[in-house]
């Protein structure tokens, strides 16, 4: 397959908390010949506390960088971030609005350009280009043997007509992805239930409830990892897991890597390449259960 190109926007989570997703998603893109081409000057998207305090200011934030992609001729912009992606594509839905753009461009040094780009996940990026089927050939280590759950926390596949992901209570890419790479995906009813997100601050006891609930169900299940494909998500169910399991009485030591991370060690990428060693819980032992049952892909 020829390389295909697209503008990517990282989003600031990228370059701090979530470098580990960072870095494993451009060793997926390189691997699967998709080119990742970040956007000069982009600037944080607003994330949660912007659009909660100022939606004009949050939307200019947004815009600036879709101008950005759409000076530099780009027709898709993917983002691994679902926040960002979620702000990214309610910014670019209401700049139809014309009075809502005279306001918006007010805010910027330049009126943005009449048409921005689209948004996507890397997810449903790297979904266009590859199949189950094109995916799977390109395994070179199969995660045989391994039990996992999908988790793609509230945001990824709502509200449902702006993101476009699917069932918004059942999306499945990330399961089609996963059971690609010779994994066995179990359906994890509290997919799409929220963590806690943002609120992991201000309110850390209901995010510790929520996820021990979360993580709770996944230990009952007998899952080896909870995959997910959100920064926030991430921390909330790694970095914080001991908070979350002190709120539920109990202990969990459940790995949490990013879907990427795991594609990555499907396609034989070094685990030096992937940031692993920045997941909060080891992902050791799935390794060695991971090499345990390989077979040749």
């Amino acid at each position: 397959m020829s390389v295909v190109s697209f503008a990517y926007y990282p989003g600031c989570s990228a370059k701090g908390s979530s470098a580990d997703y960072e870095r494993s998603t451009r060793t997926v893109c390189g691997l699967l010949d998709i080119c990742l081409e970040e956007l000069p000057g982009w600037n944080c998207c607003g994330s949660t506390p912007a659009h909660a305090v100022d939606t004009e200011l949050s939307a200019a934030l947004c815009v600036r960088n879709l101008d950005i992609a759409a000076q530099c001729g780009a027709k898709t912009v993917l983002t691994p971030c679902p926040s960002c992606l979620s702000n990214l594509r309610h910014a670019g839905r209401r700049m139809a609005t014309p009075e809502f753009r005279a306001r918006v461009n007010e805010l910027l040094d330049a009126p943005a350009a009449e048409t921005l780009p689209e948004v996507t996940s890397v997810m449903q990026g790297i979904a266009r280009q590859y199949d189950k089927a094109a995916l799977t050939a390109r395994v070179k280590k199969p995660l045989t043997g391994l039990r996992l759950g999908a988790y793609y926390g509230c945001l990824m596949s709502r509200p449902a007509d702006l993101m476009d992901f699917g069932d918004p209570e059942n999306p499945t890419l990330m399961e089609e992805m996963l059971t690609a790479c010779g994994a066995e995906v179990v359906d994890f009813p509290l997919k799409t239930s929220c963590c806690g997100a943002s609120f992991g601050i201000p309110e850390r006891p209901m995010t510790a409830r929520n996820s021990a609930k979360i993580l709770d169900l996944a230990v009952n299940m007998g899952l080896d990892a909870l995959v997910v494909a959100c920064p926030l998500c991430q921390m909330n169910l790694d970095l914080r897991q001991k908070q979350a399991a002190k709120s539920a009485g109990t202990t969990f030591d459940l790995p949490v890597p990013y879907f990427t991370q795991l594609l990555g060690l499907a396609l034989g990428a070094p685990t030096d390449q992937l940031g692993l060693d920045k997941l909060c819980v080891s992902l050791d032992g799935l390794l060695k259960k991971a090499e345990g049952g390989q077979q040749c892909g």
